[in-house]
């Protein structure tokens, strides 16, 4: 999954690629440096997971917001307003490679399952350990 902060002023979006990233106004002690009097010196932490980026303010003075509201922790999700003091990004996620786009006009085939409900006989000299069950093989007895 990649997960990007992208700047309301219109700056480079800023693509998380570590799984914990700590934002701050410290080079020393932080990942992502925001170079701004407002941001504190270890403001906020974010972790990257499979499908979620989770926020957690790390004391800071001027404050974590998620879509305005003030945050001591929490889930972002994609298109949240994320706002470090004065300073707003949008959360953008998705997948890390492109979808790769089908050509015009082409249509993607997939073979349709059995509809009877007969299972598949199967030859004497096969060796298949597949079981076919029945809806009555699912049930518990009374």
């Amino acid at each position: 999954m990649i997960a990007q902060l992208l700047p309301k002023n219109g700056q480079a979006p800023i693509t998380l690629t570590e799984p914990i990233t700590v934002v701050g106004r410290s080079a020393k002690l932080c990942d992502l440096v925001l170079d701004h009097t407002s941001i504190s010196k270890q403001h906020c932490m974010l972790v990257k997971t499979d499908g979620l980026v989770y926020i957690r303010d790390l004391g800071s003075t001027n404050g974590t917001r998620v879509n305005g509201q003030r945050v001591i922790r929490g889930a972002l999700l994609p298109g949240d307003m994320l706002s470090f003091a004065g300073i707003t990004y949008k959360v953008h996620m998705g997948p890390d490679t492109p979808k790769q786009q089908q050509a015009p006009g082409r249509t993607v085939w997939m073979p349709d399952a059995p509809e009877s409900n007969t299972p598949p006989k199967l030859s004497d000299s096969s060796q298949s350990d597949v079981r076919f069950l029945r809806d009555s093989d699912l049930l518990l007895p009374d």
